[in-house]
């Protein structure tokens, strides 16, 4: 017996008995995109490219880490877009210098950690120094970065507070990270001690831009006679006598170099040079920012190789 064939109503679409199945199918995806975009990968926003540098090489491919600074920006004086102050509040660890090094970021900082979310000012946990004369008494130096032996303590501050605050990553694989990190870092101590043991004791003299370099000099034995910019931050400018006290001292202490940092035109030590006439070189460091690879000082480890270099060369001649 044969059953007459049974037709569609009239407008409706035929039927495809496979539909429902890619419907549930493509559901699940769906579900499944959306949760991936809900929760997303652990993150760890960084305000400065140095301290951005040493966290990843903790952080490894345990969390996303995102760098709010450029390549040779200034961190005294850097801004953020309003999605990146944002971003902050994203964040479930936001690691910053402190000590009023990013003095444009604070404020966003502020808002991240009254949001909830856990900060880590590295400088405060590292035994920091005070700037010494020519600075209020109660201000303390945020360059700690130029002792790395102060950076093995920031990193052991990192990793805690990484395996601490940020969920789901591998506590064993952050540990061995800051280990092999660290000890790249002692190398890095052996070999600035090997070159400026180099330099004779009684050249051992710095002047700079600005007063950058104290946690060096208490390292490794050099003595800071004074800087272009008598402060802590770029922000400040140099009074006509600023310059003609330091021209004095660098006089009576027969300093050669002058060392600008490499990331801001040196214009205020060329100026030192002219209008006080006395006969010194002018030599770039990286000394608060990286750069862009290929350009001398793409990371931490790199730009301190190349500190010490001209540090050397520019105080072992004359």
């Amino acid at each position: 017996m044969t059953h007459p064939r049974r037709t569609a109503p009239p407008g409706s679409a035929p039927a495809r008995p496979w539909l429902t199945p890619l419907l549930c199918l493509l559901l699940l995806l769906g579900i499944s995109g959306c949760a991936g975009e809900s929760h997303g990968r652990p993150r760890v926003v960084v305000t400065t490219n140095i301290l951005g540098d040493i966290t990843r090489n903790i952080v490894g491919d345990e969390a996303e880490v995102t760098v709010l600074m450029r390549p040779h920006a200034d961190p005294h004086s850097f801004g953020i877009s309003a999605p990146q102050a944002a971003s902050l509040e994203r964040a479930d660890l936001v690691v910053y210098n402190g000590l009023g090094l990013e003095e444009n970021v604070l404020r966003p900082v502020e808002a991240a950690r009254a949001a909830g979310v856990a900060t880590l000012a590295v400088a405060e946990g590292v035994d920091p120094l005070g700037y010494g004369p020519g600075e209020s008494a109660d201000a303390l130096d945020p360059h700690f970065w130029t002792d790395p032996e102060r950076v093995a303590k920031a990193v052991d501050l990192i990793a805690g507070q990484v395996v601490e605050h940020v969920p789901g990553v591998d506590a064993s694989a952050v540990g061995k990270n800051a280990d092999a990190y660290s000890a790249k870092i002692g190398e890095l101590t052996v070999r600035m001690e090997e070159e400026f043991g180099r330099i004779p004791p009684r050249k051992r003299q710095l002047v700079t831009n600005h007063h950058v370099f104290g946690y060096l000099a208490q390292r490794f034995g050099f003595r800071i006679v004074g800087a272009v910019i008598p402060s802590g931050t770029t922000l400040a400018s140099p009074s006509a006598s600023d310059l003609k006290s330091l021209a004095d001292a660098i006089e009576k202490a027969g300093v050669t170099a002058v060392f600008a940092d490499a990331s801001q035109p040196d214009r205020l030590a060329q100026v030192l040079r002219r209008e006080s006439g006395i006969d010194v070189d002018i030599v770039p460091l990286f000394s608060e920012s990286l750069t862009a690879k290929g350009e001398g000082a793409a990371t931490y480890l790199e730009m301190m190789r190349a500190n010490t270099a001209a540090i050397t060369a520019g105080l072992s001649t004359g």
